[in-house]
């Protein structure tokens, strides 16, 4: 079984990935805890290309790496690239957002995507595979549901009547961002499994 480097060390990242990719030909693994990867992109798809391209060189081995935010058309795309950073705690992120937001009272006016690129490495570093996946919504007044993490609870999908954070795993993951990219990244990575290695 082909081995695929998650530019991370975070071991909740790995196995979310090793979830989405459940059914591929990889066995994944997490990169070392002491190799680091300045985010110096200002693209999600940049972010996870960097990443995935500095660490596929540095370990020689196929490398994967995501990144994905939130972007807020009334907040000219902000928080996008620096969602994670916006504030130290999600709750601190999601109180200030919600305050950039207190002029912007109705749906109509707080309209957002999720988005989140993934990219896939060769050992040289040069990109094999890219995937994008946006699932558009719009940001609460107010908090709902206990579940995910991150702005989940304040973003709300209108076809769905929910916020993610009241959403199913299986609910979220089909409409998910990050579900609609690893689909499409599966799809590459089978087809890398067969013919690129």
């Amino acid at each position: 079984m082909p081995k695929l480097i998650v530019a991370t060390s975070n071991p909740g990242k790995l196995r979310e990935m090793q979830a989405y990719l459940s059914g591929s030909a990889w066995e994944l693994s997490l990169k070392p805890a002491e190799l680091d990867v300045d985010e110096t992109g200002i693209t999600f798809a940049a972010n996870a290309c960097q990443k995935a391209s500095e660490v596929a060189i540095a370990l020689n081995a196929w490398t994967i790496a995501d990144d994905s935010g939130l972007q807020v058309d009334a907040l000219n795309g902000a928080p996008g690239i620096y969602s994670a950073r916006y504030a130290k705690t999600d709750k601190e992120r999601i109180d200030r957002l919600l305050a950039e937001l207190a002029n912007f009272p109705t749906p109509s006016q707080r309209q957002a995507q999720f988005v989140c690129a993934v990219a896939v490495a060769r050992p040289d570093g040069s990109i094999a595979a890219q995937a994008e996946g946006i699932c558009p919504g719009e940001i609460l007044t107010v908090p709902r549901g206990i579940d995910g993490f991150g702005y989940d609870p304040i973003f709300y999908v209108p076809n769905k009547q929910l916020a993610f954070a009241e959403m199913s795993v299986t609910t979220k993951r089909s409409i998910s961002h990050r579900g609609i990219a690893f689909d499409q990244i599966s799809q590459k990575l089978a087809e890398i499994a067969n013919i690129d290695r």
